[in-house]
């Protein structure tokens, strides 16, 4: 996914559709065709033909003012997720969401880690006080894919550091 920063009255029209249709649109497209694939395969015993797993963000519940197309876009990717769960659960296919919180990932520490205020502030609204690593949400991904997570569909995880239970954005 991509983000675009900008305050509500100047985001442009144009920059709002770009991170939409990116996060959200392609989101849609990539699991309509996996499912796609998944459906034409024959199904497990269980009756099962596999997981598509959304990226989402804690973004998608929690508002940012200067975020705007990338909360957007991320709520619409739970409701996706959601409404693909239903979808898609006749044909033996489950859907499921990870919404990271801050993630050391190269894109973070670009933007975040190389200013210690925007450290600090970041930290501060992180309960266990560390930024999460990429192999954490990936062993969240492993376990959604797995047979322990076969009676999950439809809803997303947040792997996050307590930043949902803490709602402190600023």
């Amino acid at each position: 996914g991509i983000v675009h920063a900008a305050d509500f009255l100047d985001l442009a029209e144009e920059d709002f559709d770009r991170v939409l249709r990116i996060n959200l649109k392609g989101a849609f497209l990539c699991a309509q065709a996996a499912a796609r694939r998944m459906v034409a395969q024959d199904a497990g015993p269980d009756g099962s033909r596999g997981v598509i797993i959304n990226l989402s963000s804690v973004n998608a519940v929690l508002a940012i003012a200067n975020q705007v197309p990338y909360t957007v876009s991320k709520g619409g990717l739970n409701q996706l997720t959601k409404v693909m769960a239903l979808a898609l659960a006749p044909r033996g296919i489950r859907v499921m969401g990870i919404g990271p919180g801050s993630i050391a990932t190269e894109m973070l520490k670009a933007a975040v880690l190389t200013n210690e205020a925007a450290r600090s502030r970041i930290l501060s609204r992180t309960p266990l006080g560390r930024l999460g690593e990429p192999e954490e949400v990936a062993k969240v991904a492993a376990f959604l894919a797995s047979d322990d997570a076969s009676y999950l569909t439809g809803t997303t995880l947040y792997p996050d550091g307590g930043r949902l239970a803490l709602n402190y954005v600023m």
